[in-house]
Order: structure tokens, then C-alpha cells, then sequence
């Protein structure tokens, strides 16, 4: 029994490592990964997609490759069902190692921070040119590839920018602009596709 238990003990750790050392960031050259800002088309009149008792309204198609700057799970949360992880994503200089280098960057309670001595680019452009962003897996196949994905790492999203509601008056709306900031600015991703770059 004392053999079994020490062994499934073993098992867990060994997972937790493996686990661990999938999300590793890493460590591209300096340059620009991601050029071009994110594609938004807004859409008059979206449909609804039903995840359990939550509505999802498309807002407008999305389209986006950036950089991962950080990566925050949340399945264990009590919204983490339908919104499992985020991703601080950069593109433009907010892709460029020279200039990520200077930069701080963690995320916590749904939040992005970033933190710097001095400026490597204007604030302003650090803003617009990065955003957290919340994944709503639309497949379990979907959800497999965005567990994959690692601090550093190119990537590729596809899919909608939906408004979440549940019936009793529970809301949660994305953003629809990348020069916001602050509380309401992070954009809520329905994730049809990804393509992450190989490490």
C-alpha cells in the first residue's frame, strides 16, 4: 500500500514539472514577431451561441497574431468554465524582445500590469499596441491548442468578440477598441481557431 501511495505521489509531481515546463516562456530575438495591429469587423447584428445557461453575442469577427506576453489559467475559478485562460497579447514593438526586455509584465484577477524604469517606447503605444485578452474556447479542440500556448510564443486566434450574459441580470462585455484602457478593456474572445508558432 506505503509502494502505491509513494508512487502516485511520484505521478503528481511528475505532472506538475511537465505541466510547469509546457508553459515555460520563451526567449525569441529581438525584432518585430507581430507587425500588423488585430483585424476587427464590427457586425450590425450577431448571432447568439448558447454555452449553458450563458448567451454569447457576436460583437465583431476578430482576427489577431501577437506575441504572448503572459498567460494566466483561471479553471479553476468560478467563471473558468467558460473562460478557462487569458492571454496578454503584444503586437507592433509590444512584440519586440528589445523592447518587451524593459518591460514588467504579469497579470492577476483578469487584469494585465505591466511596470517599467523608463519608457523603451511611448506609454501610449504600449497600450494600444498590447491588451489582455479573455479566451472562450469553441471547441475542445480549440481549448487543447490554447493550453499549448507559452509566453513568447507567436500565435495566431481567430474567431468572434462576444458579450456574455446569464439570465438574472449577469454580464460580462468585451471591448471593441484597443486604445482603451483600464476597467471593461480587455477584449472577450470567442477562439474558433489558433495557430501558434512552433517553439
Amino acid at each position: 500500500m506505503r509502494k502505491l501511495l509513494v508512487a502516485a505521489l511520484l505521478l503528481l509531481v511528475l505532472l506538475g514539472v511537465l505541466r510547469h515546463r509546457q508553459h515555460l516562456p520563451l526567449q525569441p530575438e529581438p525584432g518585430v514577431l507581430a507587425a500588423e495591429v488585430p483585424v476587427q469587423v464590427d457586425l450590425d447584428h450577431g448571432a447568439q451561441l448558447q454555452r449553458g445557461d450563458v448567451t454569447l453575442t457576436t460583437r465583431a469577427h476578430f482576427d489577431i497574431t501577437a506575441r504572448v506576453l503572459s498567460r494566466k489559467d483561471y479553471a479553476r475559478s468560478t467563471d473558468g468554465e467558460l473562460v478557462p485562460l487569458d492571454l496578454a497579447l503584444g503586437w507592433g514593438r509590444m512584440s519586440d524582445s528589445a523592447v518587451l526586455d524593459k518591460i514588467d509584465i504579469r497579470q492577476s484577477d483578469r487584469f494585465y500590469y505591466w511596470h517599467v524604469e523608463a519608457f523603451p517606447i511611448p506609454r501610449r503605444e504600449i497600450e494600444t499596441s498590447s491588451a489582455n485578452m479573455h479566451m472562450i474556447p469553441a471547441d475542445p479542440d480549440v481549448k487543447r491548442q490554447l493550453d499549448q500556448v507559452r509566453p513568447g510564443q507567436l500565435v495566431h486566434l481567430e474567431g468572434f468578440l462576444v458579450d456574455a450574459s446569464r439570465p438574472g441580470g449577469w454580464h460580462w462585455n468585451t471591448s471593441l477598441s484597443r486604445d482603451d484602457t483600464g476597467a471593461g478593456a480587455c477584449e472577450l474572445i470567442y477562439v474558433e481557431r489558433v495557430d501558434a508558432a512552433a517553439p
